[in-house]
């Protein structure tokens, strides 16, 4: 008898054994997809993190160009808030101002809110305006 005990023990074994791997293969399988995948994710993160510091720093690179031609006139820089006070200095409306200045008075609010930024010729022309005072202001505003 201890010879079936024994090769009942030892067909228990095999066919769990046997069960065992089946289940094995296909959790190994998933986890070769899953490690497959997971790598190909890896690649195109690696891929759009390129190109987004490609591109961060062509617009830096852009927005320093621009910044540079538009904010330098003769060393001097835009401000909204120096907008607002050299018209308020000069007691002129929007209107007058964008008149004495050659743009709209749309124009004139944009730039006091900083929605908006001077081109160089308007910027020039601001700046052409910085110096003068009350009475050459009316002058000229009566002058046009």
């Amino acid at each position: 008898m201890p010879n079936l005990a024994a090769t009942l023990k030892e067909e228990i074994r095999r066919l769990a054994r046997k069960e065992i791997r089946a289940q094995m293969g296909t959790t190994r399988k998933a986890a070769a997809s899953h490690r497959r995948e997971i790598a190909r994710l890896k690649r195109v993160l690696q891929s759009q993190e390129k190109k987004i510091a490609r591109l961060a720093s062509h617009a830096q690179a852009s927005d320093e160009t621009t910044n540079g031609k538009e904010d330098a006139v003769e060393g001097l820089r835009f401000s909204p808030r120096s907008v607002r006070a050299q018209r308020r200095r000069l007691k002129l409306s929007a209107q007058e101002f964008a008149k004495l200045v050659g743009v709209s008075a749309q124009t004139i609010y944009h730039w006091e809110q900083g929605k908006g930024r001077p081109r160089a010729a308007q910027f020039a022309a601001l700046t052409s305006i910085r110096g003068i005072g009350l009475r050459e202001a009316r002058s000229r505003l009566e002058g046009d």
